[in-house]
């Protein structure tokens, strides 16, 4: 059974057919990438995974379950959770106090009773470890570097112990040696977890995606192998234009 699964996902504005009868689906623990050139409709498709914005037309099933009319906070619960291509995070807590209100709040309460902190700041250390923060944890956020701040919000994301972790252009604005420890946190997650991300950054995409799906005006022009997405002129001319013949996807 797919952990994702979207049939016939569709979304306009006005005349504009943003997501055009989109098919995809994500099986259980993949690291399955969504790309396409500028305005192919990533991030609206997104959306509508994840319930921010509503679909015009199809269905979207979590793990054989229709979640299509269902809200975001409702999505989450039942294990879909995501970070933001633009995430606000609060500039005066410390990392670990981020990761506290985000382990409380999907705990159903926010307390403040002496008796449940020491659990509540063991899992949130214990995320931060995860997400290669550990040595940070009193660290104010504006003080986090970009990369740091990053990868504390898949540390947020993953408080609420997702099945499906949805991840909106993560390494955006990271220098090399950023992008290459998100690579080895997201690769580093554990199995059980299936990751649908979007990315701009193609060296990224394949050095961890073991699916790739390509979006391109709406549709989904190819979903695939990342070997078959090398290898297609179709996807080729999507980025480029036809009639170019310039190496795309370096090896």
């Amino acid at each position: 059974m797919s952990v994702l699964r979207c049939a016939g996902l569709s979304r306009s504005f006005g005349a504009l057919q943003a997501v055009d009868a989109v098919d995809i689906e994500v099986a259980p623990g993949a690291r399955h990438a969504l790309i396409g050139p500028n305005g192919a409709g990533k991030s609206t498709l997104f959306k509508l995974i994840t319930g921010t914005m509503k679909a015009n037309a199809g269905t979207v099933a979590l793990a054989g379950s229709d979640v299509t009319g269902l809200s975001e906070v409702r999505r989450c619960r039942l294990g879909m959770s995501q970070t933001l291509q633009h995430a606000s995070l609060f500039a005066s807590m410390t990392a670990v106090q981020t990761v506290e209100l985000a382990v409380q709040r999907h705990a159903g309460r926010i307390s403040v009773l002496p008796r449940r902190r020491p659990q509540v700041r063991e899992r949130a250390e214990q995320l931060l470890g995860d997400t290669g923060l550990a040595g940070r944890e009193h660290v104010v956020v504006p003080s986090l570097s970009h990369g740091e701040r990053k990868q504390l919000e898949v540390a947020l994301a993953l408080a609420c112990r997702p099945t499906l972790l949805l991840l909106d252009e993560p390494a955006a604005g990271m220098s090399p040696a950023e992008r290459a420890r998100l690579v080895e946190l997201l690769a580093g997650l554990p199995a059980e977890i299936t990751v649908l991300f979007v990315e701009h950054d193609l060296d990224l995409v394949f050095a961890l995606a073991d699916a790739v799906t390509v979006l391109h005006l709406g549709r989904v022009l190819l979903s695939g192998s990342p070997d078959e997405v090398r290898a297609s002129d179709a996807v080729r001319e999507a980025y480029l234009g036809t009639g170019r013949r310039e190496e795309l996807f370096l090896p």
